[in-house]
C-alpha cells in the first residue's frame, strides 16, 4: 500500500475515480487483501489513461506544430511561385519584344539590301550608257582631230590649203563647190560666192576693238566652260544670236530644231540623188523638194534636216540651211573649247566667237552664199 500511495503520489489521479486514503469504520469487515486487490486493478488502469492522454495531447501537438510548419512553408512557396511567375512574365515580355526588334530588322535589313541593289542595278545602267556615249564622243572626236590635224598640217602660210581658204580659189573653181561643211565659215563662202560676180579689189585691212563687257563673259566662262545657257556668256548669245537666228515661222518644228542642236543630233544632207523617204510625218506636213518644212514657203529646198534618230526628215530651203549651219558651227567651236581641243590665246578664241557671232547674224538678215 506504501508503493502504491508513492506511485498515486507521483503520478495525479484520474478524474472521476477517487480513493480513499484511511479506511473508514465501516469498512473494517472488508479484509486487506480486497482492498490491495482492487488497489491493483485501478493502478495499471489510470497509468495507461495517464499514457494515453499524453500521446493523445502529444499527437495533437504535433499535428498542430507539423500544420503551421506546412502552413508555413507552403506560404513560402507561394511566394516564390508568385515572384516565378512574375519573372516569367517579364521573360517572356522580354522574348516577345526582342523577337519583334529581331523581325523589324531582319525586314529593315532585307529591304535595305533591296534598295542596294536596286540602285546598284540603275547606277550600272547609267554607267554602261554614259561608257557607251563616252566612247561614241571618242570615236567621233578622234575622226574630227583627225581631220583637222590633216588640214592643219597641210596648210602653211607658203602653201595654204585652198579647202581651208576658199576666197584663194578661182572664181570658175569656186562656183563647182557643193554640199555642206559643218566646220566651213559662211563669211569664206560668201567672199567666194562675192568674188564670182565682182572683180578683185585690193584687200583693205579690217579694224577690231575688244568689247571689254563681251571679253570679260567670255574669260569668265573660259575658266570653266559650260553648255548651261543659265552662264551669263551663253545667256547672252542665246538672246541675241541663237534665238533669232533659229526663228522660224513653224514655231514647234523651230524648238526642235534648237533642241537637236544644242544635243548635237540634227543631220543635214541634200537631196538632189536622194528618193523621198515614207516617214511616219506626211510629207506635206515636212515640207518637200518645193516647200521648206520651217518658213512653210515655196522654196526649192536642196538639203533636208533629221532630228534625232526619228526617221522624219523635212525639207529645208538654203536660207533656213545657212541659218541652222551657223549655229551649229558656233557650237561646234565652243564644244572644242569645252573638251580643250582648242589650244590657243584667249583672245584669238575670243575673235573666233565673234566671227561665228557674226554669222549668225548675217544669216538671220538673209544672206547666204549662192552655193547654198
Amino acid at each position: 500500500s506504501q508503493v502504491s500511495f508513492e506511485e498515486e503520489s507521483q503520478n495525479p489521479p484520474t478524474v472521476g475515480h477517487w480513493k480513499a486514503l484511511m479506511p473508514s469504520k465501516g469498512d473494517k469487515e472488508e479484509p486487506e487483501g480486497g482492498c490491495q486487490d482492487a488497489g491493483g486493478v485501478d493502478e495499471p488502469q489510470s497509468t495507461e489513461q495517464l499514457n494515453v492522454s499524453r500521446l493523445r495531447s502529444s499527437s495533437v501537438e504535433i499535428r498542430e506544430k507539423g500544420s503551421e510548419f506546412l502552413r508555413d512553408e507552403l506560404h513560402k512557396a507561394q511566394k516564390e511561385l508568385k515572384l516565378k511567375d512574375k519573372e516569367c512574365e517579364r521573360l517572356s515580355k522580354v522574348r516577345e519584344q526582342l523577337e519583334q526588334e529581331l523581325e523589324e530588322l531582319t525586314a529593315s535589313l532585307f529591304e535595305e539590301a533591296h534598295k542596294m541593289v536596286r540602285e546598284a542595278n540603275t547606277k550600272q545602267a547609267a554607267a554602261e550608257k554614259q561608257l557607251r556615249e563616252a566612247r561614241g564622243k571618242i570615236d567621233m572626236l578622234q575622226a574630227e582631230v583627225t581631220a583637222l590635224k590633216t588640214l592643219v598640217i597641210t596648210s602653211t602660210p607658203s602653201s595654204p590649203n585652198r579647202e581651208l581658204h576658199p576666197q584663194l580659189q578661182s572664181p570658175s573653181k569656186a562656183g563647182f563647190r557643193k554640199g555642206h561643211g559643218r566646220n566651213k565659215s559662211t563669211s569664206s563662202a560668201m567672199v567666194s560666192a562675192a568674188s564670182q560676180n565682182v572683180a578683185p579689189e585690193p584687200v583693205s585691212r579690217e579694224c577690231k576693238e575688244v568689247d571689254s563687257i563681251l571679253f570679260a563673259e567670255f574669260q569668265a566662262w573660259k575658266e570653266s566652260p559650260t553648255l548651261d545657257k543659265s552662264c551669263s556668256f551663253l545667256d547672252r548669245i542665246y538672246r541675241e544670236d541663237v534665238g533669232p537666228c533659229l526663228d522660224f515661222t513653224k514655231r514647234e518644228l523651230s524648238e526642235l530644231v534648237r533642241v537637236a542642236v544644242e544635243q548635237n543630233t540634227l543631220t543635214i544632207e541634200p537631196v538632189a540623188s536622194q528618193t523621198i523617204p515614207v516617214g511616219k510625218v506626211a510629207a506635206e506636213e515636212c515640207g518637200g523638194p518645193k516647200k521648206c518644212a520651217l518658213s512653210g514657203l515655196p522654196r526649192t529646198c536642196k538639203h533636208r534636216i533629221m532630228l534625232g534618230d526619228s526617221g522624219n526628215y523635212y525639207y529645208i530651203s538654203p536660207s533656213c540651211r545657212a541659218r541652222i549651219t551657223a549655229v551649229c558651227n558656233f557650237f561646234t567651236y565652243i564644244r572644242y573649247i569645252q573638251q580643250g581641243l582648242v589650244r590657243q590665246d584667249v583672245e584669238l578664241m575670243y575673235w573666233e566667237v565673234m566671227r561665228l557671232r557674226r554669222e549668225m547674224s548675217v544669216a538671220k538678215l538673209g544672206f547666204y552664199p549662192s552655193e547654198m
